[in-house]
């Protein structure tokens, strides 16, 4: 797609002669990739830590997928390529966004790798309690430092994956038993640059449905955040991400389209 941003103060073109005080012109090969986090899941609105727990979307988080789709479909989208998790949280709200946009028939491709960050012994726990417990500032440190590790727990825990048949191609080194944000990078970039980096670069338009922390990794590397500024970042449930990327890749501009 071949872009020109006039940047400027500017009357009415239609109506009357160029009146510009300031023109800057752009002229690149742009691509809009569009991320979203799935829609409010039953544990998102119960406050429970769900990491690779697959639990489905609330009544309002099939809402927010729906709107996603109408918004999107307003403002002219269309996909090429979707990519989501293998967690029917992320896989429904693609399915539900794509519906209302009448694009069910478009490839999709599911990958572990996009799952949400696993959470360790705290999946399935009420983070309300754990604060009470080990206190706000651990607490924060477990969610939002990228070194920092959760508690981890056992292969004999029956949320260890390895026990999941979604799972059973997985080597145990790839199969978690806790994980942080930074680790979550390490299996979110490979499938980024050997899945989604090649069809955009063939100019498909690509959606990937993800997770707060699968994003948030994907969000650091595009946008080189620091450990510190990514710990800040938060991302809303259900709302589109669109990121203008130029032909290396590189981040123009992102914003959300609500």
């Amino acid at each position: 797609m071949i872009a020109l941003i006039f940047i400027g103060d500017c009357t009415d073109l239609t109506l009357q002669p160029f009146n510009i005080t300031t023109i800057t012109l752009y002229l690149y090969n742009m691509q809009k990739l569009v991320l979203i986090r799935h829609g409010e899941s039953i544990w998102n609105k119960e406050n429970r830590f769900t990491g690779w727990t697959d639990v489905d979307l609330s009544e309002n988080g099939y809402q927010q997928a729906k709107n996603a789709g109408q918004l999107l479909k307003k403002y002219g989208y269309t996909f090429d390529t979707g990519f989501c998790s293998v967690l029917k949280r992320s896989i429904k709200t693609l399915d539900i966004l794509l519906e209302e946009m009448d694009l069910l028939w478009i490839p999709v491709q599911k990958s572990w790798r996009l799952n949400e960050r696993f959470y360790g012994a705290l999946q399935g726990l009420n983070k309300d309690e754990i604060v009470t417990q080990y206190g706000e500032e651990q607490v924060h440190k477990w969610r939002r430092d990228p070194r920092e590790l959760p508690p981890a727990i056992t292969k004999e825990d029956e949320r260890y994956p390895g026990h999941d048949p979604r799972y059973k191609f997985l080597t145990d080194r790839e199969l978690p038993l806790t994980e942080n944000l930074s680790q979550t990078m390490d299996r979110v970039l490979p499938f980024w640059h050997e899945s989604i980096v090649p069809d955009i670069k063939l100019n498909h338009k690509v959606i990937v449905s993800g997770h707060g922390n699968s994003l948030r990794a994907l969000i650091q590397y595009i946008d080189h955040l620091t450990d510190e500024e990514v710990t800040k970042l938060d991302l809303p449930t259900g709302v589109p991400l669109v990121y203008e990327l130029d032909e290396q890749l590189n981040r123009i501009r992102h914003y959300y389209l609500e």
